[in-house]
């Protein structure tokens, strides 16, 4: 695909304009880097989602896997013994499977940072003997987290079809 091609393809999203408060923005951005990598993973063609590209062994199904691992181990305290194994999708997991987990789990850490007024309360999390991280730390890192990967996902998927943007 020629670089005019490419260029013709971008269909960027400004971030999001949010209101003033913190949580608002911080919520704001984190959902707008949500679902630029769901995006990314939707309508990548099979068996291109799930093949690695780089020497890693990076794939978009597996980038989106572990990132429903880290908002369920973030939001939700399930603990993970294997972070290297969330990025492995098994065969028969379909882009739709991968994908309604994901939004599943998003759904869910909402529902817990919903009853969260105060961002320096700790994180709602049935996990004993865990030190309690603060819903400011939480997000922070979820966008960071969520940003870097999109970040991959957006190499990816352009080295997959030409897709660019967000």
């Amino acid at each position: 695909m020629s670089a005019t091609a490419r260029r013709g393809s971008r269909r960027d999203t400004p971030p999001p304009r949010t209101g003033g408060g913190e949580a608002e923005v911080l919520r704001g951005f984190l959902d707008h880097l949500r679902e630029s990598i769901s995006a990314k993973v939707e309508g990548a063609p099979e068996p291109h989602v799930r093949t690695a590209s780089v020497p890693s062994g990076t794939n978009l199904l597996g980038l989106l896997r572990h990132l429903t691992f880290v908002e369920r181990a973030t939001f939700l305290g399930d603990r993970v013994t294997d972070w290297q194994s969330t990025f492995r999708t098994p065969a028969d997991d379909s882009v739709a499977d991968v994908v309604a987990r994901y939004r599943e789990a998003v759904a869910r850490a909402d529902a817990v940072l919903d009853t969260c007024s105060d961002l320096a309360a700790p994180v709602p999390r049935p996990r004993p003997n865990s030190p309690a991280l603060s819903v400011r730390w939480a997000l922070t890192h979820m966008i960071e987290e969520t940003g870097r990967h999109a970040g991959h996902a957006d190499v990816l998927r352009e080295l997959i079809d030409g897709t660019t943007g967000r």
